[in-house]
């Protein structure tokens, strides 16, 4: 199988002491890339020297929800035309485009004491900046779904993006669909408890799911307090297939597919 994780924090600390020996391994069990999203401006800097050693990892710029809190505290902080110019610069700048393939990891989240008026300007910062620049954003969202369907509905990004990590209805997904929004499948599938969301992925097209793994967060059923790896891409591509009851090479095939055309790889 080939296959890409299309969302993984593989520039955490959780990967400082084996990087290099994790991604052989993920190599040689077929994966051909990795997406890493953004998550606050300190971080950023890190990714992109990532990003040199590996043509094979691609980049996001992004303040994650849990990093807004963090974001607002620090120098300009409050200006949020300055955060605007920011990720346009490092969304456009020297040689970075290519490989800064979306804007993210942003969104809304309900189990943060951050208001949700402040995750709400910030979150349009990011839109404002995905419909200016055409890139697809990479949305967390959690159990915000209104609100954040509703700010999808005002800025209608061009490009679209993906709901990583996506839990909810059916319903839900196909509105996220509907938008242009693939939606971003991991372990969560794996846990029998997550009925809803088994039932929406096992009911949406193949073609609108992408594979990720979350890495080093959101371990399979069976693996809780173990370090999540990108090399489990594809326990959950067979997650996936069985859900669906379909074989998992076809599973494999159209995620890889659809990762492509999302973020234009």
């Amino acid at each position: 199988m080939e296959l890409i994780d299309s969302h993984c924090h593989f520039d955490f600390d959780a990967f400082a002491g084996d990087r290099d020996t994790v991604w052989q391994r993920c190599r040689d069990l077929g994966l051909k890339g990795l997406v890493i999203p953004g998550v606050s401006i300190s971080q950023w800097q890190t990714l992109f020297e990532l990003l040199r050693l590996r043509p094979d990892w691609y980049g996001a710029v992004g303040v994650h929800p849990w990093w807004v809190e963090a974001f607002l505290a620090g120098p300009g902080g409050q200006d949020k035309q300055l955060l605007l110019e920011d990720l346009r610069e490092q969304l456009s700048s020297w040689g970075r485009r290519e490989r800064c393939v979306a804007v993210g990891e942003c969104g809304l989240d309900r189990g943060v004491e951050t208001p949700l008026e402040h995750q709400c300007d910030i979150f349009r910062v990011h839109l404002a900046t995905a419909c200016e620049l055409e890139l697809p954003l990479i949305i967390h969202v959690h159990r915000y779904h209104a609100e954040v369907l509703s700010l999808l509905k005002e800025y209608r990004p061009a490009r679209g993006g993906v709901i990583h990590a996506f839990s909810g209805s059916e319903e839900i997904a196909r509105e996220y669909w509907q938008l242009g929004f693939y939606l971003g499948i991991g372990g969560t599938i794996t846990y029998s408890r997550a009925l809803k969301t088994r039932r929406a992925v096992a009911a949406m097209p193949l073609e609108s799911l992408v594979l990720e793994s979350d890495a080093p967060d959101m371990p399979l059923s069976g693996r809780q307090g173990q370090r999540n790896s990108p090399e489990n891409l594809p326990d959950i591509a067979v997650a996936l297939a069985a859900l669906r009851g379909i074989p998992v090479e076809e599973v494999a095939v159209q995620t890889f597919r659809n990762t492509e055309l999302l973020f234009a790889l």
